[in-house]
């Protein structure tokens, strides 16, 4: 069956970098649409940012021109490039892939932004 493994959160300064990767496994990857979302405490989820099959990418608003997502269908892999990073990005990040009615989620991985 697919899953998917995050990896590359931790702790990190305000204004530092990190790069967050999902691992995908267990079937078609380039089908996949896969999402980055992110929950902070107290707060409902949020897309962060996805990118389809064809390779159309969507922003949030609040990480446009700071985040980058990428995909490589030979590695099984989507990454989010997070720089400028902020108090208010942390959260637990978790990627999902969605192909028609089947998605499936990641178990997360947390990222803290310390001022």
């Amino acid at each position: 069956q697919v899953q998917l493994v995050e990896s590359g959160g931790g702790l990190v300064q305000a204004g530092g970098s990190l790069r967050l990767s999902c691992a995908f496994s267990g079937g078609t990857f380039s089908i996949y649409k896969i999402g980055w979302y992110r929950q902070a405490p107290g707060k409902q989820r949020e897309l962060v940012a996805d990118i389809s099959s064809s390779g159309r990418i969507n922003y949030a608003d609040s990480v446009k021109g700071r985040f980058t997502i990428s995909r490589d269908n030979a590695k099984n892999t989507v990454d989010l490039q997070m720089s400028s990073l902020k108090s208010e990005d942390t959260a637990i990040y978790s990627c999902n892939a969605q192909a028609f009615t089947f998605g499936v989620w990641g178990q997360g991985t947390q990222v803290t932004v310390s001022l």
